[in-house]
């Protein structure tokens, strides 16, 4: 029973995380912003082709998107699971997961979507809000002396199961093994996703955060 509920945490999260934002709001411009600018179905493409109010949309559907697959999947563990820890944290975890997977491969738009970055941030932000503010001063850092989103992004993910591992190895519960598989998961996915942007970076033709005009991505 446990390991069913387990699996529609997973399934719930993947289906609320198809919920693309940067595609849907191209959808109501008329445009499929995956043949447009960087063709990458996120933030930052939907700043470059649509302008600010778009990305400022995206940030927040996105993020909310993710912040709510899990608080969900807490929710409802906690109903009915209340006296089991593990599950209640596992739940989370999955869901997490899920949603990541859903941004990246959408359900609803053909299995293509974005790089997941946004949403792992808003699960990050659930589990752990020391580890989400550490990796977004690392991100912002690197943005703004290097203008490179998909560098920061991938060190960012990188960082992630090591800062979880740094913050729970004093303090090891029967799920700490589980949200480490998690964040390293997670980190693996990301890179594989920027597997592109790393190619460009190594070539030095990434485009940069702000550059008038986009290199093919």
């Amino acid at each position: 029973m446990h390991i069913l509920f387990l699996v529609g945490c997973l399934i719930v999260g993947y289906l609320l995380g198809s919920f693309n934002a940067s595609i849907i709001f191209g959808r109501l411009k008329g445009t499929d912003i995956r043949n447009e600018g960087s063709k990458n179905a996120g933030m930052t493409n939907a700043l470059r082709v649509f302008g600010k109010k778009a990305a400022v949309f995206v940030f927040i559907f996105d993020l909310l998107k993710a912040i709510a697959s899990v608080l969900i999947a807490r929710y409802v563990a906690e109903v009915f699971y209340k006296d089991i820890v593990e599950v209640v944290q596992v739940s989370q975890y999955l869901a997490g997961l899920g949603a990541v997977l859903g941004h990246n491969f959408p359900l609803y738009f053909k299995f293509k979507g974005g790089k997941g970055i946004l949403a792992s941030w808003g699960i990050i932000m659930v589990l752990d809000y020391r580890i989400a503010i550490m990796l977004i001063v690392v991100f912002l850092l690197v943005v703004f002396t290097t203008r490179y989103v998909s560098l920061a992004s991938v060190i960012s993910s990188i960082l992630y199961p090591i800062f979880v591992v740094a913050l729970n190895i004093g303090s090891p519960t029967s799920t700490t093994g589980v949200y480490i598989l998690l964040s390293v998961m997670m980190a693996i996915l990301a890179v594989y996703r920027h597997r592109a942007n790393i190619s460009r970076l190594r070539a030095g033709t990434e485009s940069k955060l702000g550059a008038k005009k986009e290199k093919k991505e």
